[in-house]
């Protein structure tokens, strides 16, 4: 295991967990990769501890925060309430000289602050100014989300900086414009900067907000009240004040005839990679994993070799955390793991499942058991939802995942937690069905043994 040290970057480390030994004629080779990056300015759980803006300075960075001001946001009147006083106080937690922008989001896409095309430079000065700009977002018109994210894009990319990141609130649903602008939007910013989403309130759609935070290698969540955007928003916007690294990916080389199945994000939350992948030379391709702070992700790698006698051992993939550059190049972060596999007649040492990759499939099959039971649950399938519910109950006790646990429980009544045994329950508050169906892929870290913490 190697670890950078620059004073520029966070320090990356990469470890790995797996069972080498394949029976003699298998060649599927399992591994959960460890990344972990140190020197960021954010705690691992992924939420910077608070610090003066005044104090130290900034990242060299550019956040654009688009706000809705469509005319769902007056109703009630704490929405718009809500996003003005969380605005502020993400505005207040920018440090001082990083580059910011206010955007107001409706059927069109309008510069609150500093306008003109441009991106103010935090300071005592333009936060206060920020501020008194704010008090003049009114609710009124419809909503075009993708017009707010190619505005922001053009922001951001306004300056030469090194991170260039969004947050995104709405109410509603995108109904004036179409999917595919929507979804062209997301292709064009997509690599260029990062996007926080959220949704206030419950007149919003899961599947669009979701979508636009994984397109953009960002988190998705829901603020059911609006008095609690103010806090939301400040713990986004110290997050990625302490990121370090920008557009990192995870570059995976493979030997000859060896095939990579999927590569998935497992935590801090199931995200799959597989189909973003970028060909960076021969029988090597990259992953994007986003920006970095002081945080560790864990990710799920499937390698297919060519199979083997008893008594072979091959190198099934090298993996590091990596910049890519424009030309095909790539920065190294100075981090790698290998992943083995090793043929053997040992019974016993080629069934066993390493505990990581074990505890991370029941997580991957716990959000997929949530999301195809709520699927099946608003198609009126009430025996399908029951049973892909129950299932996720079971799945949920199985790994720890408490809080998955405890969202399920207001949307089932809970018989045997251990059978998964449960019944619909028939009244639901609609904030906690989206409530599970938004955080169903946050994932729990296996717990690790004494000497690997």
């Amino acid at each position: 295991m190697a670890i950078l040290s620059k004073p520029d970057v966070p320090r990356f480390s990469v470890d790995v967990h797996q069972n080498a030994f394949l029976p003699e004629g298998a060649g599927e080779v399992h591994a959960v990769v460890t990344v972990t990056a140190t020197g960021g300015g954010a705690p691992r759980d992924g939420v910077a501890a608070p610090r003066p803006p005044g104090r130290g300075g900034g990242p060299d960075a550019a956040v654009a925060i688009m706000v809705d001001c469509s005319g769902s946001m007056d109703h009630p009147p704490a929405k718009m309430r809500g996003a003005r006083e969380a605005t502020a106080a993400a505005i207040g937690t920018v440090r001082d000289g990083v580059r910011f922008a206010v955007i107001g989001g409706t059927h069109l896409a309008q510069e609150v602050y500093p306008g003109a095309g441009r991106l103010a430079v935090a300071g005592p000065g333009t936060r206060e100014q920020a501020r008194q700009a704010l008090r003049r977002l009114t609710a009124g018109g419809g909503t075009a989300i993708g017009s707010w994210l190619r505005l922001a894009d053009r922001l951001l990319w306004s300056q030469d900086v090194a991170i260039r990141h969004g947050i995104l609130l709405t109410d509603g649903r995108n109904e004036h414009e179409s999917p595919e602008r929507l979804a062209s939007a997301l292709e064009h910013c997509a690599g260029r900067f990062t996007c926080d989403a959220r949704g206030v309130g419950t007149d919003w759609e899961v599947g669009e907000v979701t979508a636009i935070a994984s397109a953009l290698l960002g988190t998705a969540d829901i603020v059911a009240d609006p008095r609690e955007l103010a806090a939301d928003f400040t713990a986004m916007m110290e997050t990625a004040m302490g990121k370090g690294v920008a557009g990192v990916a995870l570059r995976l080389w493979t030997p000859a005839g060896a095939r990579v199945r999927f590569v998935k994000q497992v935590a801090p939350s199931v995200e799959d990679l597989t189909g973003r992948r970028r060909e960076a030379g021969p029988r090597t391709g990259d992953y994007p994993t986003g920006s970095w702070g002081d945080e560790s992700r864990d990710y799920h790698v499937c390698v297919e070799v060519p199979p083997a006698g008893v008594g072979r051992e091959m190198l099934a993939a090298r993996v590091s955390p990596v910049v890519p550059r424009p030309d095909g190049s790539a920065d190294g972060l100075g981090a790698q793991g290998l992943v083995r596999a090793v043929w053997t007649d040992d019974l016993a040492a080629s069934t066993s499942i390493d505990p990581q990759v074990a505890h991370y499939t029941g997580q991957a099959e716990l959000a997929e058991a949530v999301k195809r039971g709520l699927e099946a649950r608003k198609a009126g399938d009430v025996d399908g939802a029951t049973a892909r519910l129950g299932r996720a109950v079971r799945l949920a006790r199985l790994s720890g995942n408490a809080d998955t646990a405890k969202l399920l429980s207001k949307v089932v009544d809970v018989i045997d937690e251990a059978a998964g045994t449960v019944r619909l329950k028939t009244k639901v508050a609609e904030a906690d069905e989206m409530t599970l169906e938004t955080r169903s892929t946050k994932t729990v870290r296996v717990k690790r043994r004494p000497h690997e913490q």
